[in-house]
């Protein structure tokens, strides 16, 4: 079993800057696909930005591209999301997600095994 903890989130003004983290633990996630989703009050989870086990591969939703850099540090079990000129449409909870597939960084929730609990990250305008 994988156990993921999100910390990092926060509230910050618009055009701020946060760095959330994902810690996993009870087994190495080395060879997991990681990704984090977003879900704004009312509305669907939906698919932020995902890594491959080696971090060869990124994906990004197309309205964080250039704003949001998704990365990982296999020493330290953690992956990372980094959330730059933040607006207030990206106020949600965020989770975090492991996936067996190594090499997906797909948006297809249905394709990730763990997930951790979800951290706040409110942008005032």
């Amino acid at each position: 079993q994988v156990q993921l903890v999100e910390s990092g989130g926060g509230l910050v003004q618009a055009g701020g800057s946060l760095r959330l983290s994902c810690a996993a633990s009870g087994r190495t996630v080395s060879s997991y696909a990681m990704g984090w989703f977003r879900q704004a009050p009312g509305k669907e989870r939906e698919f932020v930005a995902a890594i491959s086990w080696n971090g060869g591969t990124t994906n990004y939703v197309d309205s964080v591209k250039g704003r949001f850099t998704i990365s990982r540090d296999g020493a330290k079990n953690t992956v990372y999301l980094r959330m730059y000129s933040l607006k207030p449409d990206d106020t949600a909870v965020y989770y975090c997600a492991a996936s067996r597939g190594a090499d997906y960084t797909g948006r297809n929730q249905n394709a990730y095994d763990y997930w951790g609990q979800g951290t706040q990250v409110t942008v005032s305008s």
